[in-house]
């Protein structure tokens, strides 16, 4: 379902500006500079949707820096705002990026990402649309080159087919799937688990949700 337009968000937007990268292309030589501690281990988040995991996992993990990215400008909008709502009670370790995925290698150098996190990404069910899917082995070459030797792409979906391509992607591509699980909420990670908005809604109706820990 299309977002409906959120009213004055421009103006919303603009509110949020400290916690937004509004030009991306000035990562490129020092990814680390909207942090003040640059010596923290730097992430990514691809598809942040409302911000609670983004929110969540820099208030939890406060030896991270993370970078947010949603491609909708209105659902970023609540994204920055729910971080701009807590932004005194944690640590100053969460920017954000409106943009898309096939923008990345302008963005970023190579090498400079610990972590990949792909949450809920769109599954692109028809067969002609796999290249689409952010797990397709184009995406995983751009993950290569951005991630540190030994990083991670931690990846989860309630999408059985997605999981399951993603699987074969993972094999062809020749990367190490660490651990995986197709319950992640009975699983030995569950504890430590920040849910998103939508994570949230489909688990409370029964989904399980499938996840992979994968090394590059």
């Amino acid at each position: 379902m299309r977002m409906r337009k959120k009213k004055h968000g421009d103006e919303r937007i603009l509110a949020c500006a400290e916690l937004l990268i509004a030009d991306p292309t000035t990562l490129k030589d020092d990814p680390a500079s909207p942090f003040a501690d640059k010596e923290k281990k730097l992430c990514l988040e691809i598809g942040c949707g409302k911000g609670n995991f983004a929110v969540g996992t820099t208030a939890n993990e406060h030896d991270i820096n993370l970078i947010a990215m949603e491609r909708v400008r209105d659902v970023c909008c609540l994204a920055l705002e729910k971080a701009m709502a807590c932004k005194e009670s944690r640590p100053d370790n969460l920017r954000f990026i409106i943009g898309n995925a096939d923008n990345l290698e302008e963005w970023f150098p190579e090498k400079c990402l610990d972590r990949i996190y792909l949450n809920f990404s769109d599954p692109w069910p028809k067969a002609g649309h796999a290249k689409r899917r952010l797990t397709h082995r184009i995406y995983l070459a751009k993950y290569k080159k951005l991630l540190k030797d030994g990083g991670l792409l931690i990846f989860k979906t309630d999408n059985v087919g997605l999981f399951d391509f993603s699987l074969e992607e993972f094999a062809e591509f020749g990367l190490t799937v660490e651990w995986m699980t197709r319950d992640l909420h009975n699983s030995e990670r569950a504890e430590g688990n920040v849910m998103t908005e939508y994570e949230k809604n489909f688990s409370e109706k029964g989904f399980t949700i499938n996840s992979a820990i994968v090394r590059f």
